[in-house]
Parts: structure tokens; C-alpha cells; sequence
């Protein structure tokens, strides 16, 4: 109980010190780089572009770093770092724990329906390998114009979900290994166009069809039928039936997400 009350004064600070922030510059700040993992110039280019897309779309679209959780989980970091800084009630918060190499997205209000379970999976997965990598200035960029591509789809009243989700792009690996299927198709035809003119030669079922007449003296034979064995494995049923799973954060609000380790 004491832990969590020093957590829950912990996040009144850092909020209180992000209003100190916004009463500063005007606004609260989407970009919350505790972790130090941006430099000063890529912290205000990404600054920039949080701030557009979340006045275009009338959505906050936050990032947060630290350097750990606080002996909380990043789910529960993230939605209590969304609920208690002031920012609007829809939108949407990656959290970075560096030191726990964690992370965790919160969506809030409007967030929740444009950011589905089948949609975070899809855009998660997108930017896990440069979060991976360290590559943090792409990931967050990354994940900034996703965001700005999922709520424009939402928009229309289709969100990316189960069934709707974007086409992945193609990566040189995959156009290579594409253009190799095309190629082999294209030589099969060719190859079957060039054996079906060899009147000569003829399919041998039998391999005594291959033997010399007098070259061999086969005194018996026998088909043996030595085993057989069969696989059963039960097909895997689809669960998911699309939507956004939801929880109640330590304020009382409701959020969705997602968290993982990179």
C-alpha cells in the first residue's frame, strides 16, 4: 500500500511538472523523453509532428520514455501517466521503459474505437524491430503516422480490425522472393512446353521397363506393405471476433492497449 501511494505521488509530480511545462510553451507536451533517447534536434522535430497530426485529428498523440515503471506495470504507468497530465480524453500514449525494456500503449475515449486489439498487434508489430534495434528517432516517427493512418481510417467508420487491416508494405526480401516464384512459374510452363514435344521419349511406370532384355534373372518378387502413419491435430477456432478489450485505470477511466518487450 505504501508503494503504491509513493507511485501515485511520483505521477502527481511528474504531472504537475508537465503542467508546469505547458503553462511555459502553451501546451502540454506529447513528447516525454525521460530516457534520453532522443537527441535535442529529433525531440523537436517529433515534437512538431505529435503536435500537428494531434490538431489535425482533435486526438492527443503522445510518447513517453522513462527509465523504469516505478514497481508498477507499463500498462498501468501508461494510463496513469494519460489520465493524471491533462491530456485530452481521446487519444493515444506509447510508453518506453528503458531499464525494463518494456513497453506499453494506452488509448483513451475516441482512442479505444480507432485503435483495435487487431489494429495495435498490426501497428506494434510494425515499428517492434527498430524499437528492437535501438533505432528509437524511426520508431517513434513510425509510430506517429501510423497513428495519424489508423484514426483517418476510423474516421470512415471502418477501423483497422479483424479482417481490415493494412496491406504490409513490400520489403526488398519479399519483392526478391516474389520475383523468384514468378520466375519459377514462368520456367515451368516453358519447361512443360518443351517436354510435351519430345515424341520420342515416353513415361516408364515400371522399372523392369528400364531393364535390358537378358541382362537380369529375377527368380521372385514381392510387394510389401511395411507401414502407414497418420497425423490428427485438432484446427485451432478463431476467438477473436475483433473490437477493443478495455480496463479501468487507477483513476476510474477506462482505457484499451497493448504492452510487450522489445
Amino acid at each position: 500500500m505504501k508503494k503504491k501511494v509513493l507511485y501515485l505521488i511520483g505521477i502527481m509530480i511528474f504531472a504537475v511538472c508537465l503542467v508546469c511545462s505547458a503553462s511555459a510553451s502553451g501546451s502540454i507536451p506529447r513528447l516525454v523523453d525521460g530516457a534520453d533517447l532522443l537527441t535535442d534536434t529529433e525531440e523537436a522535430v517529433l515534437s512538431g509532428k505529435l503536435d500537428e497530426i494531434s490538431s489535425r485529428q482533435n486526438m492527443d498523440i503522445v510518447i513517453v520514455t522513462a527509465y523504469s515503471t516505478e514497481e508498477r506495470t507499463a500498462t498501468e504507468y501508461a494510463d496513469d501517466t494519460y489520465d493524471y497530465s491533462g491530456y485530452r480524453d481521446d487519444g493515444i500514449l506509447l510508453l518506453i521503459s528503458l531499464d525494463d525494456r518494456e513497453w506499453a500503449v494506452s488509448t483513451s475515449g475516441y482512442g479505444i474505437t480507432a485503435f483495435t486489439d487487431a489494429g495495435l498487434a498490426y501497428l506494434t508489430g510494425q515499428i517492434s524491430d527498430t524499437m528492437s534495434a535501438g533505432e528509437w528517432n524511426d520508431a517513434f516517427h513510425g509510430f506517429a503516422g501510423l497513428c495519424d493512418e489508423f484514426i483517418t481510417q476510423a474516421r470512415t467508420g471502418s477501423p483497422y480490425d479483424v479482417g481490415n487491416l493494412p496491406k504490409k508494405p513490400f520489403t526488398p526480401v519479399l519483392t526478391g522472393l516474389v520475383s523468384l516464384a514468378i520466375g519459377f512459374v514462368i520456367a515451368f510452363f516453358h519447361m512443360n512446353k518443351w517436354k510435351s514435344q519430345l515424341y520420342s521419349v515416353k513415361t516408364k511406370t515400371e522399372a523392369a521397363d528400364y531393364v535390358k532384355d537378358g541382362s537380369m534373372n529375377i527368380t521372385e518378387s514381392k510387394d510389401l506393405f511395411l507401414y502407414r502413419r497418420v497425423d490428427r491435430r485438432e484446427k485451432a477456432q478463431s476467438s477473436s471476433g475483433g473490437g477493443s478489450s478495455t480496463h479501468t485505470s487507477s483513476s476510474g477511466n477506462t482505457h484499451g492497449g497493448s504492452s510487450g518487450r522489445f
